[in-house]
């Protein structure tokens, strides 16, 4: 059942990574496309706490890098590094409660794109940072937080169905011996 469970994330992953590079481009509001892989990342560290936040984050970052960074590795650290912060608040996980993870998503967003332009743009010399947040930052958090509302219920359900069969496997297992 584990490898199950991982190839559905996996599998979440490649299409949130696909919806946000091919559809969203098409939705993109000012150039400002929602972060579909840090709404994952955040949505598996929030459910299943650190080390499943820390994976999901390292295959989003590491697909990213792969596809649009210029150095690879870069954005593996930074979700992981939010994946593990999600996963640290799994201790106030309740079911079907969306604010929460509305909440980390909006700070996960605002701490990434604090990020990449300390790591890309501030250190280039590039130092209009308030031009930044206002443009891209804020707009980018708000937009993401409102697709987290349709998205972290669809990733909510898929878990809770996971965990249920995960649940019926490991009792019929001790039923049967």
């Amino acid at each position: 059942m584990r490898i199950r469970r991982k190839l559905v994330y996996l599998l979440v992953i490649l299409v949130c990574f696909i919806l946000q590079t091919t559809v969203f481009q098409g939705l993109a509001i000012g150039s400002i496309v929602p972060n579909l892989l840090l709404i994952v990342t955040i949505s598996f560290g929030f459910m299943r706490g650190k080390v499943a936040g820390m994976w999901t984050g390292f295959l989003c970052g590491i697909l990213k890098d792969i596809f649009y960074g210029n150095l690879l590795g870069f954005y593996a650290l930074i979700y992981l590094c939010i994946g593990y912060g999600a996963g640290c608040c799994m201790k106030i996980f309740y079911d079907e409660e969306i604010r929460v993870p509305m909440f980390l998503v909006a700070v996960g967003d605002v701490l990434y794109g604090l990020a990449v332009y300390g790591f890309q743009f501030l250190l280039r010399g590039r130092t209009d940072m308030f031009f930044y947040i206002r443009r891209i930052i804020i707009p980018e958090a708000i937009y993401t937080v409102l697709i987290t509302v349709i998205l972290y219920k669809l990733l909510f359900i898929l878990n809770k169905k996971l965990t249920a069969l995960e649940m019926k496997e490991r009792d019929s297992f001790w039923l049967r011996k």
